[in-house]
């Protein structure tokens, strides 16, 4: 476990940060997979090396993650580490499969047409890792595989509002082309950084979009299941507070500095949901005013 534990420790995300919730035996499963979708993510954005080297790279970590899902011995050193974690919790090469495939989409498309195109590209970063995330939680219920698709839908749609301008910096828009024409925006003034309160507007219909997701994470997660899902509740806590906080600043996201929540206000975070899952409260905290 020391590579994936090294990756995870070195990369301080809000994923990262949500293991602390969790029992050693999960929160090692969960470092595992981490360290797998950070590596096939750096593999898509190195972009200074060629597409066609990026996208061979992905082919080799899709076989080799083939390999350790059918029982055969993977090379790379972070698929070894997380083989027995695909094997405790029957983790599919079909899931494996789809956030490839959503790390090859960044490959080829810098803009998405409708907020359909949009939906699919989310579900595949990030619902796919959700799907794999609840198994070595483990649930009970069928339905919290539904709280997973609608949480990671909700979670990169926070995700690509606060990074506009960061994205838009490599030449990419996340938001849907069909959305800025509906709000009078044009591409040139998102890869300008320029602000206006039409880019409000949009920004505001996406978050809408956001919203409606969080909604139905918090309305589908079984009861029986939300003391397992401690790490993605508390994952879901912080971007919502993220997203409130994008809110607060009227969605003026394009100038150098990106949107963040502080260490103490994560800490702060931590506390309440443990404290919440502590004394068996059960609702979410996140998806209300």
């Amino acid at each position: 476990m020391q590579q994936s534990q090294a990756i995870t420790r070195k990369s301080a995300s809000n994923l990262a940060l949500a293991f602390v919730l969790l029992p050693k035996p999960k929160r090692d499963g969960m470092s595992a997979l981490y360290a797998f979708c950070r590596e096939v993510d750096d593999v898509a954005d190195e972009e200074s090396a060629p597409v066609e080297q990026r996208r061979a790279g992905l082919a080799a970590w899709r076989a080799d993650i083939r390999r350790a899902c059918e029982g055969a011995a993977p090379t790379f050193p972070v698929i070894q580490e997380l083989q027995p974690f695909i094997r405790a919790h029957c983790l599919r090469f079909e899931l494996f499969d789809e956030l490839i495939k959503g790390c090859e989409m960044d490959l080829d498309t810098q803009r998405y047409e409708t907020p359909e195109a949009l939906e699919l590209y989310c579900h595949r970063v990030a619902s796919v890792v959700g799907l794999l995330s609840i198994e070595i939680f483990g649930y009970r219920n069928p339905a919290c595989r539904a709280y997973a698709v609608h949480l990671g839908k909700a979670l990169q749609l926070t995700n690509i509002l606060r990074d506009v301008r960061t994205d838009a910096e490599r030449g990419r828009i996340y938001l849907p082309l069909a959305e800025l024409k509906k709000f009078n925006v044009t591409e040139a003034e998102i890869l300008r950084h320029e602000y206006s309160d039409r880019f409000a507007k949009l920004a505001v219909s996406i978050a809408g979009r956001a919203r409606n997701y969080y909604r139905l994470a918090q309305e589908t997660l079984p009861a029986e299941d939300r003391r397992a899902m401690v790490a993605a509740e508390l994952m879901g806590s912080v971007y919502w507070r993220l997203l409130c906080k994008l809110e607060a600043k009227q969605f003026n996201v394009l100038g150098p500095e990106p949107t963040r929540l502080g260490k103490a206000q994560k800490i702060l975070l931590i506390l309440r949901t443990w404290i919440r899952f502590a004394s068996g409260a059960m609702t979410p905290n996140y998806g209300t005013p």
